[in-house]
């Protein structure tokens, strides 16, 4: 078969960040801990939310929920990366790479759709505080995390059976540590438009829309609008810490993704992904914790002490 002939493809090939084989235990270990720290961190800020009474709120809520989409986000993409380093082996097959599309796309878009229900809770409270409780209802909070979860659903499922109408050439060799759908389409040797359309249709869907009715503008001139600097401050301190994560993993995915529409540099793609697909839920569950006396004073203690009596006994 001559090369560019269409063929039934078995397997793809990941090269990873570095094919460089001095660099490969570094980048384990630094991934290896990066993963770790992941997972225990948003277990940690899961266990914590759950065990303190006080931490049963809206936004606590949507924090646990995002935590656990986090771990899952992370778990799509970081263990095979891993296991391939650890086996010298840059092999995934044709059904295990659209597994893992499938599986990235599901908690991405559920991870955009927690942050934007956040960001609508930090809205309710700070711009219609007084009807907070009666707006953000368990009932509705509970409704909002299930329709995402179905939506997010709907999307990783439909765009995977699309992949599944390309067909592939001899090249199956992907600059990425992942499956990254922009990277495989790219790969197609049949007209990828209505794939290129439903990605960007639904970055559009899943960044701006939720956001739109978000006024941002709004809760800082409601911020502004306070007459004591305490409460300028303690109000501002319940929305920074959202915004900080919002903004490293909105720039961070919407810029690999709308970059790749006008560059063919698929190894800086790959190295700018690790930022919203390791870092930022690495960072988040410190973020949240580090700026919440709730979280950091009470909780967490707790916690701690509790651990160290068991390990006593």
């Amino acid at each position: 078969m001559e090369p560019g002939n269409d063929t039934e493809i078995s397997e793809f090939l990941l090269l990873g960040l570095s094919e460089k084989p001095e660099l490969q235990p570094l980048i384990f270990g630094l991934f290896l801990s990066m993963y770790l720290i992941t997972v225990f961190g948003n277990l940690l800020l899961i266990l914590a939310v759950s065990s303190d009474s006080h931490l049963h709120t809206r936004m606590h809520f949507f924090l646990a929920n995002l935590s656990f989409a986090n771990i899952c986000f992370t778990s799509t993409t970081v263990p095979n990366m891993l296991q391939d380093i650890h086996t010298q082996s840059k092999v995934i097959t044709y059904e295990g790479c659209i597994t893992q599309i499938y599986f990235y796309l599901l908690f991405a878009s559920w991870d955009a759709f927690l942050l934007a229900e956040m960001a609508y809770d930090r809205f309710v409270a700070i711009c219609h505080p007084l009807h907070y409780m009666v707006i953000m209802n368990p009932r509705l909070c509970g409704l909002l995390v299930l329709v995402s979860w179905i939506m997010s659903a709907l999307n990783s499922l439909l765009q995977t059976l699309m992949m599944l109408r390309l067909t592939f050439c001899r090249e199956v060799e992907i600059s990425h540590f992942f499956c990254e759908i922009n990277q495989v389409v790219r790969l197609a040797c049949s007209d990828p438009f209505l794939n290129d359309m439903m990605m960007y249709f639904a970055t559009v869907v899943l960044a701006a829309a939720p956001l739109a009715g978000i006024s941002y503008s709004k809760i800082v001139s409601s911020i502004l609008g306070i007459s004591t600097a305490q409460g300028k401050y303690k109000a501002f301190s319940t929305c920074a810490s959202h915004l900080l994560v919002v903004s490293l993993f909105y720039c961070t995915s919407l810029g690999v993704y709308l970059s790749s529409a006008v560059t063919q540099n698929s190894h800086a793609s790959a190295v700018a992904s690790v930022m919203y697909t390791v870092v930022t839920p690495m960072l988040n569950p410190f973020i949240y914790s580090l700026r919440n006396r709730d979280i950091k004073g009470g909780a967490l203690k707790r916690i701690v002490s509790v651990t160290r009596k068991t390990d006593i006994i």
